[in-house]
């Protein structure tokens, strides 16, 4: 009996739940507040045009007496900011070493202005030397928005059997699949050359709906073209 007595001690002792100060639960709400900021607080308008957009379109007033939040450390006014730019360089990095990625990135551009311009002095035309791009911005712009993809398959099982259904795709998983393919394609080619060179020929050819990116992309739309009849399993 002894025994028993000790082991119901110890039982009860495991399930005793002290009680708590009252102030710990007077603030409780099912809305969690994960920013410094409140709510009240508007994002920072950090870029030139925007500002000046606003300002000629008279909404800049309304900013001069709201709480704005500060802008981010990568958030900056220069014309040199880009944020497709850093979004491509955060792609590149690997291990933590984000220097070793903007380097790949500058070489990038320096391949892209060398051969545009090289095709530029070899234009015998005018009109041909106005269709040649020379900023490499523009050209990772328009390689991103041609390799961009707008459906994709996606494994679902429907009564103990897969299907590849074709699904539509969201903004950002969208841009993701068009970054990642970019730079397999720069990885996939001949050992000898280095990435930044074979980076610089895939970004052309895909600002021009050419590559292995686009062939890329038109073979996954034939997949999903012929894999439509199975669309309707997406609800199931």
């Amino acid at each position: 009996m002894a025994s028993m007595r000790i082991l119901v001690i110890k039982y009860t002792h495991l399930f005793i739940v002290k009680p708590s100060c009252s102030c710990r639960f007077k603030n409780t709400s099912h809305a969690r507040n994960y920013s410094v900021f409140p709510p009240t607080y508007v994002k920072s308008i950090y870029d030139k045009n925007t500002q000046q957009e606003l300002e000629a379109s008279g909404e800049l007033k309304e900013y001069s007496h709201l709480p704005i939040k500060p802008a981010f450390t990568n958030q900056t006014s220069s014309e040199f900011h880009d944020p497709l730019v850093n979004k491509l360089i955060n792609y590149l990095t690997k291990e933590g070493n984000k220097d070793r990625a903007r380097m790949l990135v500058e070489r990038t551009f320096e391949n892209i202005k060398r051969i545009q311009i090289e095709k530029y002095h070899k234009a015998s035309t005018s009109e041909a030397k106005e269709q040649i791009e020379l900023n490499p911005r523009i050209i990772l712009q328009k390689a991103i928005e041609n390799s961009t993809p707008v459906l994709e398959l996606m494994k679902i099982k429907k009564g103990g059997q897969s299907y590849q259904v074709p699904v539509p795709l969201t903004d950002k998983r969208a841009n993701f699949l068009a970054i990642n393919w970019l730079i397999a394609a720069g990885n996939e080619k001949e050992d000898t050359a280095r990435f930044y060179d074979r980076f610089a020929y895939e970004l052309i050819d895909a600002s021009k709906n050419q590559g292995r990116v686009i062939r890329k992309k038109q073979e996954l739309y034939r997949q999903c073209e012929a894999n439509r009849s199975y669309a309707h399993f997406r609800w199931t």
